[in-house]
């Protein structure tokens, strides 16, 4: 989860860029590089998979997910959610809204690192989306990028992974990021920019690089070098430095899942 973070915190002094800094040479860190809505919601699926326990059943897994992300999102109202997902997070009985906006693909990096298998990883992948993106690129977009993330934590080279992402989920992933960058504006959709992101991870040389690739891109950076950087965790991992400097940047309480999600991992992979 650490990589979907940095991504995140790295992406953010660009969003929104109506230029868009098109190149990979820019500060890795900066005064404003800082956790968005993508981070949040991140660690807002980690707490909710861990109060209910990810070996429980869908409805308590949803159920939590029902309870814990609008509360946790409601401690940083002002971090970035799109309008819709605002009012989802405000409301007393949130409903799913039909969306296939990227935020499924944001949040998802949590449930590949729970399972061991990847049909499980992929079905809670769906539930992590089915309480607000239950559109069926909103689901595909959590599960592809869930996919990529498990897969690359498993030892899996990058051509089984293109392969895998291909034929599963229907993405074109022949374009270069040389070939996409020069045209590539916003897109928040999952369609318009989960291609993206794994197509950056492709072409990234280490954790780092893949990194620059994806904010290099342009367009939703911070959400593209998020779903990037958490594939690109699995299998490059990431340094003890990075990992310093993104918990130096959260609040104690974010902190403070992080660091339990971390060790539950290690204990579920025991």
């Amino acid at each position: 989860m650490y990589g979907a973070i940095l991504g995140d915190m790295i992406g953010s002094p660009y969003e929104f860029n109506s230029n868009n800094y098109k190149a990979k040479d820019f500060p890795l860190f900066s005064e404003s590089s800082s956790f968005t809505d993508d981070s949040v919601m991140t660690l807002a699926v980690a707490e909710a998979f861990m109060q209910a326990d990810p070996d429980a059943d869908d409805a308590a897994i949803t159920g939590s997910l029902f309870r814990v992300m609008p509360e946790i999102g409601r401690r940083y109202p002002d971090c970035g959610y799109g309008g819709r997902f605002a009012y989802w997070i405000m409301v007393d009985d949130p409903e799913p809204y039909n969306s296939y906006g990227n935020g499924s693909g944001m949040r998802v990096s949590p449930v590949a690192w729970f399972y061991n298998d990847i049909s499980a990883v992929r079905h809670a992948a769906r539930l992590s989306a089915c309480v607000s993106h239950n559109h069926p690129e909103g689901y595909k977009g959590a599960e592809a990028v869930a996919s990529a993330i498990f897969l690359a934590r498993t030892g899996h080279g990058k051509e089984e992974i293109r392969s895998y992402v291909v034929s599963e989920f229907g993405y074109d992933l022949s374009r270069t990021c040389d070939e996409i960058r020069p045209g590539y504006r916003m897109d928040e959709t999952c369609q318009g920019s989960v291609p993206e992101a794994i197509t950056a991870f492709l072409e990234g040389t280490d954790f780092e690089d893949v990194i620059r690739t994806a904010v290099s891109l342009g367009g939703d950076s911070d959400t593209i070098a998020c779903m990037a950087g958490a594939i690109a965790e699995g299998f490059y991992g990431v340094s003890e430095e990075l990992k310093a400097e993104c918990r130096r940047r959260l609040t104690p309480d974010l902190l403070e899942i992080l660091e339990r999600f971390t060790s539950c991992i290690e204990k579920r992979r025991r």
